[in-house]
């Protein structure tokens, strides 16, 4: 079988513990899953516990985020890698872009969390990808290689394997607007070959790259449908049963 497509559930700073219990409800009563799809789900830390006590099996639960630390110490207000492990959490989502600017992570910063959340045994999807300005003056490219630069100068080859990379087009997050599946295919495959050159072919071709921006049921299956998008991170619609419909457009 083919790889697995990751439909990826970032509910950022929302919910509370009814809506949440409404929204797992939903999820568990959704129906057969395709067999190529990975489901991963990030509540706010709080909720973590009661998601991971009641969602269904085939649904892993993620952490939004991580320390740059990875063990414990001196670090008030974070919550390192290990401690997410300890929680039996086998995934983080570095590099946000709301993480990037409204916490002022840098290119550097992202880059550790992903070793350090990779270190302690989970998978990271790590964010990055371009703002408004950067598309506008031909600097797409050259940013999100930037960014990707960063990531891979701390992991060796092996640590790829751990590695989902999420491009987030900073303009097309929680706006409405979309990248259209020919402008998103266009940077997957950029991606994909940036990987290939710095990194190693056979990590080039196993990776899964997953495309984030106003993802809906709506327009999920033209963009799925394209060689090197190998699933989605979901904001807004993650939290509505539209992310069922996300979950179910992946190909058999």
């Amino acid at each position: 079988m083919s790889k697995k497509y990751l439909i990826g559930g970032n509910w950022k700073c929302n919910g509370t513990r009814d809506s949440i219990t409404d929204l797992v409800k939903v999820l568990n009563e959704g129906g057969d899953f395709p067999a190529r799809a990975e489901v991963v789900v990030a509540p706010i830390a709080m909720h973590i516990g009661a998601v991971q006590a009641t969602i269904r099996p085939e649904i892993n639960v993620a952490c939004q985020n991580i320390g740059l630390n990875k063990g414990s110490g001196a670090f008030t207000g974070d919550t390192s890698a290990d401690q997410c492990a300890d929680f039996g959490l086998k995934w983080a989502i570095t590099g946000h872009s709301e993480r990037r600017a409204l916490s002022g992570e840098t290119d550097e910063d992202v880059g550790v969390k992903t070793k350090v959340a990779i270190e302690a045994g989970m998978s990271a999807i790590a964010c990055f990808g371009e703002e408004l300005s950067d598309r506008e003056s031909g600097e797409t490219l050259t940013v999100i290689f930037r960014q990707l630069s960063a990531i891979n100068a701390q992991l060796t080859p092996e640590m790829w394997a751990n590695v989902v990379l999420a491009y987030e087009p900073v303009w097309a997050i929680g706006t409405g607007v979309t990248a259209t599946p020919e402008q998103a295919q266009e940077a997957h495959a950029a991606i994909r070959k940036w990987v290939g050159e710095n990194v190693n072919a056979d990590v080039a071709a196993a990776v899964r790259i997953i495309y984030g921006g106003s993802v809906k049921g709506a327009n999920c299956n033209e963009l799925v449908s394209k060689e090197d998008i190998d699933g989605f991170l979901v904001g807004g619609a993650s939290l509505k049963a539209d992310f069922l419909n996300i979950i179910k457009c992946v190909p058999a």
